[in-house]
């Protein structure tokens, strides 16, 4: 088990809303303001029933998608969105909309998984097989404090909820088919490229304006039209007239070169972030105090918080959320850096390398860098990147060695005086 099941309609009112619904799935929701919608299944079901063709398409619509930095296969893909599922829940889906619900819910019944409109949000439930047999529906309610609502249910939902046996570590207990947080905490399936990139604006083609002289705008004089009558000849002499330019011949066709993909679609390796091993220690104890200490007190000070009346002008709500989101991006700025760290051999003999302190020397003044790689760089408090001007031509270097520096201002030499 991994925790107790709370419908829609319960998650709903356990934060001062009244339920609205329910609708079958497919069937158009009647609310036309703003306010926050659930999809349930009509009773838990042990095992997420995806359709293995499903995916298999979903992946093939999309070349760019990546499942942990790989180009999966649709079982291994389906495989993880698997591990998302809960089995003894029923709420699949939770979302919020400042516009209108039915609206939104309309958007979601007609998204194609991969897509970028109309709205990508709870694209997974596209996966699934039979949602109509399986008794999907949506409840809702109204609110104009949409997004904080949504916030709140999220937390009733994962209160006192167990992760089951392989669910990936560090997943949210978000319901199966959310991918994110309204205060920007994102769900950890490894998924990336699920929809796809936006086309790139192609600029309009420079304008060329002709200016015609009076009575010319149709690209002829008078004189050469054909009115349909006769006209007699003019008495005396004929007027010169304007000559007339020949027509150019059209330009041969060329053949266009093929459209470029521009490089931030072009999926590249996740960059390795050397560090030290001391920096790596460091990041990881920050991590998890941030996860095991700061993450609880930030959760209780939301629910105190919240049973002090109206979410929308709750000062200390909004403030505990705001702190919440700092700290959430903390986190997953921290795991990112220790999943792609490669920690440098600090073992030199006396070179400057990641992880060194040297002391140089430089106009007659003596100063002291650590040098560490660009995560944890901080030149103010002496900590020099090895990949700054300085911090590159110092790599390599033993007491003694003179090295230059080139800057903006000219060129720069330091002493090397001591590495340890």
């Amino acid at each position: 088990m991994t925790g107790p099941d709370r419908g829609a309609a319960d998650l709903i009112r356990s934060v001062g809303l009244m339920a609205d619904g329910p609708v079958r799935w497919g069937q158009p929701v009647p609310a036309r303001k703003p306010g926050i919608y659930l999809v349930e299944l009509g009773a838990p079901l042990p095992s997420a029933p995806l359709e293995l063709a499903l995916v298999g398409k979903w992946l093939e619509r999309l070349p760019d998608l990546r499942l942990d930095g790989k180009r999966p296969t649709s079982r291994s893909l389906e495989a993880r969105l698997a591990s998302l599922w809960w089995p003894d829940a029923r709420v699949l889906f939770a979302g919020a909309t400042e516009r209108s619900i039915g609206g939104r819910a309309a958007a979601l019944l007609a998204h194609v998984p991969g897509e970028r409109q109309p709205h990508a949000d709870g694209q997974w439930l596209h996966l699934l097989r039979g949602l109509d047999r399986i008794g999907v529906r949506l409840w809702w309610a109204e609110t104009n404090a949409s997004e904080e609502y949504l916030d709140a249910v999220l937390d009733a939902f994962g209160e006192d909820r167990i992760s089951p046996p392989g669910r990936p570590t560090g997943a949210l207990a978000l319901p199966w088919a959310n991918m994110r947080r309204p205060t920007g905490e994102r769900q950890a399936h490894g998924i990336t490229g699920s929809i796809l990139p936006e086309p790139a604006r192609i600029p309009e083609p420079p304008r060329r304006v002709v200016e015609l002289a009076p009575g010319d705008a149709d690209g002829a004089h008078v004189e050469a039209k054909g009115a349909g009558t006769t006209r007699r000849a003019p008495q005396g002499p004929v007027p010169a007239q304007r000559p007339i330019r020949p027509i150019a011949p059209p330009r041969p066709v060329t053949a266009r070169a093929p459209r470029r993909v521009p490089a931030a679609h072009v999926n590249k390796a996740p960059e390795p972030v050397e560090l030290s091993r001391g920096a790596l220690d460091r990041m990881t104890a920050e991590l998890d105090e941030l996860t095991r200490i700061k993450r609880p007190e930030v959760v209780n000070r939301i629910r105190t918080a919240r049973e002090h009346g109206d979410l929308k002008e709750n000062a200390e709500y909004h403030a505990a959320r705001e702190e919440q989101s700092f700290l959430e991006g903390r986190v997953q700025a921290l795991e990112d850096r220790i999943r792609r760290a490669v920690v440098v051999d600090e073992a030199a003999g006396g070179r400057v390398v990641i992880g060194s302190t040297v002391r140089v020397e430089t106009d007659g003044e003596e100063l002291s860098y650590a040098i560490v790689g660009s995560a944890e760089a901080d030149p103010a408090a002496g900590r020099l990147s090895s990949a700054s001007p300085v911090g590159a031509a110092l790599l390599g270097a033993t007491a003694g060695a003179e090295v230059d520096v080139r800057t903006p201002r000219g060129t720069v030499r330091y002493r090397v005086v001591a590495v340890d």
